[in-house]
């Protein structure tokens, strides 16, 4: 018996499944594959909404009112840092990271430390695939 017909024989059918591929089109997630490729990662990336609004989302308005930067420099700042976090960890397929950032809204022009979280695993084909997360997103 396969894996898969014991997993069906225990728990049934499978209901619904959300994929990657799906959280990806319907904006839950976004690619950022392109740039961290540039910081030197060799599978696809991901960043969850929640935490591209909350660490690399930056508008013009935000830099008038608080202090001038961009999303691009941003972005580069999170996967940069997770890179590091990969390369200095002990294994896992999650790892915490922090990193500085000016706080999003409001008139905060000091960057803050904050955390991140980067889970690898399968993508939708059993491909490996990394995710860049809020610490209490799964």
């Amino acid at each position: 018996m396969n894996e898969t017909n014991a997993s069906t024989e225990q728990f049934g059918e499978t209901i619904y499944r959300y994929t990657r591929a799906q959280a990806l089109e319907d904006g839950v997630l976004i690619d950022v594959t392109e740039v961290a490729t540039e910081a030197g990662f060799r599978w696809p990336v991901a960043i969850t909404l929640a935490a591209w609004q909350a660490c690399v989302e930056w508008s013009d308005d935000d830099s008038r009112r608080q202090t001038y930067q961009d999303e691009s420099g941003r972005l580069w700042d999170v996967l940069w840092m997770a890179f590091v976090a990969i390369r200095s960890a002990n294994g896992g397929t999650e790892i915490n990271f922090q990193l500085y950032r000016v706080p999003k809204g409001g008139r905060r022009t000091k960057a803050r430390l904050t955390t991140l979280k980067l889970v690898s695993g399968p993508g939708d084909a059993g491909e490996p695939v990394i995710t860049i997360m809020l610490p209490q997103e799964d």
